[in-house]
């Protein structure tokens, strides 16, 4: 495939040019590590394109991205699936529509929502992971927009942490039986068009998506896609993120996307493959040891409680064999692979699985709680955006929440902005160490 974005600045650097514009550094660095990125390192000089109003390099790149994802157009951000999400729930304020949002969501949806002065109305999942992890049915999504009065979209986030996935094809058929559009927070699924069939959101009736590329793909921090299969939100989706994004996207970061796009096309397939077999054979090899939670490929995440040892020793235990994850709380560790995974690498992670296994304990069942389902006394935006102050959790009951709380994202938060904190909040906060919270002065 070819990679516009990417071949522009080796040309651009092999010229040894004189850079009178910026950055400052000039293409060279500082002696360091980093010094061969440099000379890549550019602004929008002639040739270059612009992101938010593409119609060069970029927008040929994107149009690769969007003709491998087979959507009716895809952008860029730099900034992450923060900038996507941001984008998609400004785009539904533009057509005046109530968000109904599956709790379990990124932060990132917690501040668009105060950013842009959202009304949310919430749908519960069933907890299957704590607050991390939660199921949500076509039947609860119909219901809730049988109940809206207003015309509404759905918001769903999939998948999850631990690498649950929602029946998006379910919801989607929902969705548009209600004439709602529904929108994919599929940050942690970039690879999921790489199997066969697609188990990409757009391919299942999203309306609109986001991908983290750097989540799975061999893509720099901050590489995300935006995707819809909509015409009329593909013409509108730039100037929608140009109200959000930096002036100043980085051109390395999207030179890791154009990247990103051949690999898709040309080995990422192939890879994953390779990788879901092996990490099918893991899962088997160490079954009578560790209890995998289930969920998509990638996502090794292991019941460790129920294995018979706390996550959090678990992802020391394996930080000392020089294995580092993703995130551990008392119940599981996660461990994120990427297409690029070498059958190597999961060798030695099965091997110290398998020299930590001889140290568990009892096993234990994660503690079981239901959220409660807090008081909303104002607007999300009103709580965030004002005067507030620190106290301790055990000082918080009754007081009403001004920050976001999501202990990991995404994860179902315990409070949001503008909700009255009660006994069991505070509970819940103590549980995942929590020990104070912002409250309304």
């Amino acid at each position: 495939m070819h990679t516009p974005i990417y071949e522009f600045l080796t040309r651009y650097a092999a010229q040894d040019p004189l850079r009178m514009h910026m950055p400052g550094h000039k293409g060279r660095g500082l002696g360091s590590a980093l010094d061969a990125a440099f000379p890549l390192d550019i602004t929008e000089i002639p040739g270059a394109d612009s992101l938010f109003d593409a119609a060069g390099i970029i927008a040929e790149s994107e149009a690769n991205a969007a003709a491998w994802y087979h959507t009716a157009g895809t952008v860029y951000s730099t900034a992450g699936s923060t900038l996507c999400i941001q984008t998609m729930l400004a785009l539904m304020q533009q057509e005046h529509r109530r968000v109904l949002a599956v709790r379990n969501v990124h932060r990132a949806f917690l501040t668009a929502s105060v950013l842009l002065g959202l009304e949310v109305e919430w749908i519960y999942p069933t907890y299957t992971g704590g607050i991390l992890s939660g199921t949500v049915t076509p039947a609860q999504i119909a219901a809730a927009l049988d109940a809206s009065p207003t015309p509404a979209c759905v918001y769903v986030t999939s998948p999850d942490y631990l690498g649950h996935c929602a029946d998006i094809a379910g919801i989607a058929a929902v969705c548009h039986a209600h004439q709602a559009p529904l929108l994919v927070d599929n940050a942690h699924g970039a690879h999921l068009g790489l199997f066969s069939p697609s188990r990409h959101p757009i391919a299942l009736g999203a309306d609109l998506c986001c991908d983290s590329a750097h989540k799975m793909l061999p893509a720099l921090t901050g590489c995300a896609y935006l995707h819809t299969s909509q015409p009329r939100y593909a013409a509108r989706a730039k100037a929608a993120m140009s109200l959000f994004g930096s002036t100043s996207p980085s051109y390395l970061l999207l030179a890791s996307l154009d990247l990103c796009n051949a690999y898709l096309a040309e080995h990422g397939a192939a890879d994953l493959a390779r990788v879901t077999a092996a990490l099918t054979m893991l899962r088997q090899e160490l079954s009578d040891c560790w209890r995998f939670y289930p969920g998509e490929p990638l996502h090794l995440t292991i019941c460790a409680a129920e294995s018979g040892m706390e996550g959090t020793e678990l992802a020391q235990r394996l930080e000392g064999e020089g294995i580092f994850c993703e995130y551990a709380d008392r119940d599981f560790t996660v461990l994120l692979c990427g297409c690029p995974t070498t059958l190597q690498e999961l060798q030695r992670l099965q091997d110290a699985l398998r020299r930590i296994a001889a140290l568990r304990g009892q096993p234990r069942q994660p503690e079981s709680f239901s959220l409660p389902v807090p008081e909303q006394v104002c607007s999300m935006r009103r709580a965030a955006l004002g005067d507030y102050e620190t106290v301790p959790v055990e000082a918080a009951e009754d007081r009403i929440c001004a920050g976001v709380h999501v202990p990991c994202p995404p994860a179902i938060p315990i409070a949001v902005s503008g909700e009255r904190i009660s006994g069991a909040c505070i509970n819940i906060f103590r549980r995942y160490g929590i020990p104070t919270v912002d409250v309304v002065k």
